[in-house]
């Protein structure tokens, strides 16, 4: 258990974060499959982001750890080798997915499995599609949950017209990946643009890869050139934090270094701003052809606003910590179309409405695929569940720093993202 007590002066200096999870994710993925050595820097060393690693090297790739470095030596678009056991996912649902996409088209079978929480998440939407492009995947039940098999197929996979029903980045990323190897052109339609790292990696590894409004149309390739190396910016999820409790800090005067703003990923700068709260990017530049700038931040008067539709895939993982800052702010605060918060690590919207309103009681309120939050009320000290859920244990840890102090039943799961967080943090 751990006690968070309230932080009675604001945030000052600077402050560094952990690289881009979903980028760490993918500069793995994406190296294993060239054939020359990448040096990556800035990665991620947290759970989810080992949990691919671990999964790579038992299909023979070389990946070397040097202090703060990787070095990936691929094997080729084709050079994967048939695990020896069942790979494990763990707690990461980006390794699971976009493996799923990635494996569909090798020739040998492949059985994943991950924790308890992942086991219980629900596979069907990313299935769906990869099964229309011909792959033979069986998963353990209806829901197809894990263990799931990806069978070889004997034909070539097809490229497909696909209509995303949701915006999800996992999704899509697993469908190009399975249009990498397809026999034709796949062709992806997006609700709304959902965040674009795959895109962005694969064409600087030298794939055709094109992008008109929300379609993306990806092309067979026989070969990924690989960059030397791959910097990896600071991740903007694990920067939102910060953001939000320098907003809502008094006296607070803040800046956030070397920050990834990928405009599908800055959702959650929008929103503050909305709200009131003066945020500047300064220092901007680019690198792997990624947005990466300094984030400073002081402390501001927030009032409630209403956000929903295409919004939403650019903050999803930011939705429990802007509820923070939705709570100091003044008048409610009104975030739609977030049922896709019912399905992560844990049911989240069930989950702050449960823990929130021990601190703030009345504040939150939730239905099917909506978050209601009253702002500015009183605030408690209490005792809140985590459920496992890294963000959620954060996010906690943000509200009770601000407020009046929180006790948490387990703060381990924080490694899954950012496994620093409570030594960095300015109690």
């Amino acid at each position: 258990m751990k006690k968070i007590l309230p932080l009675n002066r604001g945030l000052q200096g600077n402050i560094t974060i952990p690289g881009d999870k979903s980028i760490s994710h993918r500069s793995i993925m994406l190296s294993s499959l060239g054939n020359t050595p990448v040096e990556i820097t800035n990665f991620l060393k947290g759970a989810d982001c080992l949990s691919t690693i671990a999964c790579m090297r038992a299909m023979g790739v070389k990946i070397e750890e040097y202090n703060d470095k990787i070095l990936v030596t691929g094997n080729g678009l084709t050079g994967l080798a048939e695990p020896n056991n069942i790979l494990d996912a763990g707690n990461s649902g980006t390794t699971l997915r976009l493996l799923l996409g990635l494996l569909s088209a090798q020739k040998f079978l492949t059985t994943f499995t991950g924790d308890d929480s992942l086991r219980r998440r629900p596979m069907g939407r990313v299935i769906k599609p990869l099964k229309m492009m011909g792959a033979n995947i069986v998963g353990r039940n209806q829901n197809n949950n894990l263990p799931i098999t990806i069978i070889p197929s004997a034909e070539k996979l097809r490229g497909i017209t696909y209509k995303m029903p949701v915006a999800s980045a996992q999704v899509k990323s697993a469908i190009i990946l399975a249009g990498l190897y397809a026999e034709d052109v796949t062709t992806i339609i997006e609700p709304y643009p959902s965040r674009d790292h795959t895109e962005k990696m694969l064409s600087a590894f030298g794939a055709k890869i094109n992008k008109s409004h929300n379609e993306i149309k990806v092309y067979p390739t026989d070969n990924l050139i690989a960059p030397d190396k791959i910097e990896v910016p600071g991740d903007i999820s694990s920067a939102a934090y910060w953001i939000v409790l320098a907003t809502i800090l008094k006296g607070s005067d803040v800046t956030i270094k070397n920050v990834g703003i990928n405009e599908t990923r800055t959702g959650i700068i929008d929103v503050l701003r909305s709200m009131g709260a003066e945020i500047d990017l300064v220092n901007e530049r680019v690198s792997g052809g990624e947005l990466f700038a300094d984030i400073h931040v002081v402390n501001s008067e927030l009032r409630g606003t209403t956000f929903g539709g295409e919004m939403i895939p650019r903050l999803i993982d930011e939705i429990p910590v802007i509820a923070v800052a939705a709570a100091f702010a003044e008048g409610d605060t009104i975030i739609k179309d977030v049922g896709e918060l019912r399905v992560k690590e844990t049911d989240r919207l069930k989950a702050i409405v449960d823990e929130y309103n021990k601190i703030a009681a009345g504040a939150f309120e939730a239905n099917a695929d909506s978050l209601i939050i009253h702002g500015n009320r009183n605030f408690n000290f209490a005792e809140c569940k985590t459920y496992d859920d890294h963000r959620m244990a954060m996010s906690l840890t943000i509200f009770g720093a601000a407020a009046n102090g929180v006790s948490l039943d387990n703060d381990d799961c924080v490694k899954i993202s950012y496994p620093d967080f409570y030594d960095k943090f300015y109690f």
